[in-house]
């Protein structure tokens, strides 16, 4: 079978190589299966940099989350096991992780509902407790993580903020339904913040991105705002200042999905659930910049590293372009 496969660590573009390889063999409690569609994650640039909190053996394949398809024809959502990641053409999960696919969802929607959408719902569900009439400020909302954020939000009643960066993302994120779009190049975002509501500042912030994003968000958050962090996509932890988190009456909560899966798997298969319920009514739709051949995969995980794409960026096997 094909796969990508990075021997030593840099950026994805320099180190990730297709190669002929052998099919993954199943563990106990573990099922061989064909991939359909690898959606593209921040994580896989980490992975390749050797810079993120789980560091397989080299060789390995990147790819933290496909929509696959089990021997008996079951299309299903799969967090392969690595060092075997998707950008493959067969993979081995966890049995009894599998989710099934919403059928709203064509593959590559499908590939990229599980990690990113999961985040946003725990993010803004069950840390931050948003409700209905709060006004929400998403960073990056026109990527793939923003975007699943943005939808969520406007799904759960709440006024959504949307920060980009340039036109053609500002674009896009109207067209996800942000109630107002600042384009952080030429906007200031503090100011436009604190405008748009009346002074009091953002009840929620959705910070995928760290850095300076983060600095800007603590200046305009509400009083008993919550600050989700997801991640640090800018490439900058920020060290937050205590002091003014306890001045501000404000809360910082980190947001690490993935520890779901062993703390609470039960609650991820509830997300699910209802992420499959308002994809059946078209609330929630991933939002695909492109449909990567697999040919293409390692030039689209550096345009994701870099920060230039849009949306969710998915790779195909050969002939699983659906």
């Amino acid at each position: 079978m094909q796969a990508w496969r990075v021997h030593r660590n840099g950026e994805p573009s320099e180190v990730m190589r297709l190669e002929e390889t052998d099919r993954p063999t199943p563990g106990e409690g573990q099922v061989l299966l064909a991939v359909r569609a690898a959606n593209i994650n921040f994580p896989d640039a980490l992975l390749c940099r050797g810079q993120y909190q789980v560091r397989p053996p080299l060789p390995f394949t990147p790819g933290v989350e496909v929509c696959a398809e089990t021997e008996d024809g079951r299309r299903v959502l799969a967090t392969p096991a690595l060092p075997n990641g998707g950008f493959a053409d067969y993979v081995v999960a966890d049995e009894a992780a599998l989710l099934p696919v919403p059928e709203a969802l064509d593959d590559a929607e499908a590939a990229a509902l599980h990690i990113g959408y999961q985040t946003g719902w725990f993010g803004l569900h069950r840390r931050a407790r948003l409700r209905a009439g709060e006004t929400l400020l998403v960073h990056a909302a026109a990527g793939g993580v923003g975007s699943a954020a943005v939808q969520l939000g406007k799904a759960a009643g709440a006024t959504v903020i949307g920060v980009v960066g340039g036109a053609e993302k500002a674009a896009v994120a109207r067209s996800l339904g942000c109630d107002l779009v600042i384009d952080r190049h030429t906007d200031d975002i503090v100011a436009a913040v604190k405008e748009a509501t009346g002074g009091r500042g953002a009840d929620v912030v959705y910070d995928p991105v760290g850095g300076d994003a983060y600095a800007k968000s603590v200046k305009c958050i509400a009083f008993e705002g919550r600050v989700v962090v997801v991640g640090f996509a800018g490439g900058t932890i920020p060290a937050p200042a205590l002091n003014h988190a306890l001045v501000k009456n404000y809360a910082i909560l980190g947001l690490h999905w993935g520890l779901y899966n062993t703390k609470d798997p039960e609650a991820v298969r509830d997300c699910h659930r209802e992420l499959t319920r308002l994809a059946a009514k078209g609330v929630v739709k991933p939002l695909i910049g492109e449909r990567v051949p697999m040919a293409g995969a390692a030039a689209a995980v550096q345009r994701v590293a870099d920060g230039t794409s849009t949306g969710r960026l998915v790779v195909l096997p050969e002939g699983a372009a659906r």
